[in-house]
């Protein structure tokens, strides 16, 4: 296989297992581990860019399917790419369409072909296949690519999980055959297998085959306990190569983090700080707040002390819960910043307690911090 356009190094291994390594891309260097804001349209939504550097993001995630549907790839490629024309200039990642055809598409239809389905915007009919999604995202012109892949709701039966595994391999075939921009893209593979492990290491040994930048836990976050999640990772993790990045996709809370990094996770991506920000929900290092409850009315304390988002230097609890129950569309803008902030300072602790080699002890005592019994 050609060099990659993406390139992993591996820096130090902890000894929970905990890896800290840089992913180096056409667009720049990403300190890993790392957690990508979801930007699905072109936008991490209510925050600008500018905004989104000063959270400390590296690199950032877009959606095949949305910009597909909206404003369409040949618009965005005549706009310059999808980084032209969302104005981020570090790394990007594009996710194939696989979890939106299962989780917002109606009426889909699933075959050997690929996926038909019909628009959440208006119900017309669309074809999504291997070959299509990679043509979509060679337009986009994401710094990494991910192959098209059948997500399956868990639970499911085990005959359902494993035929979801083996055409996924199939496809992810599809995907590299089809594939033409290796200059300045690179391509993923995503591991399935549901929470069956000896499913999951026929996955890993059959991307690993076939050769990918990268790798990615898909399929997980989807409906298990999160325990289950858990260990699911820790089974995946040993079967893929040392020595390309490990992306866990869709993933998560900030204990999800931690508990991934633990496993030998380099990479991963959420609504979540966002989804959360825009409903008054913020996450500290002592906890969540929700802003909506009366106990923050008079208090002059911001959320996080220490934190440097823009929130946190200017404004109190008590301004903040005002603007939610105003309606004032500040308040989901602010609190969406502050929680990628809190991301990002995690990454950035947990990149440090890696390198001091001491990452188990600092993730207990976040855990501690958020409450959860050791």
């Amino acid at each position: 296989m050609a060099s990659p356009a993406v390139r992993y190094e591996l820096l130090s291994v902890d000894p929970s297992g905990a890896r800290r390594g840089r992913l180096h891309t056409p667009h720049g260097t990403v300190e890993l581990p790392t957690f990508m804001p979801v930007g699905t349209l072109g936008t991490v939504k209510g925050v600008d860019i500018e905004r989104l550097a000063d959270t400390g993001a590296q690199i950032v995630l877009g959606n095949t399917y949305h910009l597909a549907l909206r404003p369409g790839e040949e618009a965005v490629r005549s706009l310059g790419g999808l980084h032209r024309f969302s104005g981020w200039e570090g790394p990007m990642l594009t996710d194939s369409g696989g979890f939106q055809v299962f989780s917002l598409a109606h009426k889909r239809k699933v075959t050997e072909q690929g996926a038909r389905f019909q628009s959440h915007i208006d119900g017309s009919l669309i074809d999504l296949t291997p070959e299509r999604s990679i043509a979509i995202q060679e337009a986009l012109g994401a710094d990494i690519a991910m192959v098209f892949d059948e997500v399956v709701e868990l639970p499911a039966p085990p005959e359902a999980v494993r035929s979801a595994m083996l055409r996924s391999l199939r496809w992810a075939r599809r995907c590299v055959d089809a594939a033409k921009r290796t200059d300045d893209q690179s391509l993923f593979g995503i591991v399935q297998g549901g929470l069956d492990a000896e499913l999951r290491a026929e996955s890993a040994a059959g991307l690993t085959e076939i050769g990918f930048a990268g790798y990615a836990i898909g399929g997980l976050s989807v409906g298990e306990p999160p325990a289950d999640m858990y260990r699911a990772i820790g089974f995946t993790t040993p079967h893929l190569p040392a020595d390309r990045p490990r992306y866990l996709m869709g993933v998560g809370t900030p204990r999800d983090l931690l508990e991934g990094i633990e496993r030998g996770v380099d990479m991963f991506d959420c609504v979540m700080p966002t989804r959360n920000g825009r409903n008054a929900l913020a996450f500290t290092d002592t906890g969540t707040i929700r802003l909506r409850n009366a106990c923050h009315t008079l208090d002059e304390r911001p959320l996080d002390e220490g934190c440097p988002c823009l929130a946190c230097r200017r404004h109190s609890r008590g301004y903040l819960r005002h603007l939610f129950r105003a309606g004032e569309m500040l308040g989901p803008m602010l609190v969406s910043v502050h929680n990628l902030t809190h991301y990002q300072r995690l990454m950035e602790a947990a990149r440090a307690a890696i390198e001091a080699g001491h990452y188990a002890s600092f993730k207990q005592r976040r855990l501690a911090e958020w409450g959860f019994a050791a």
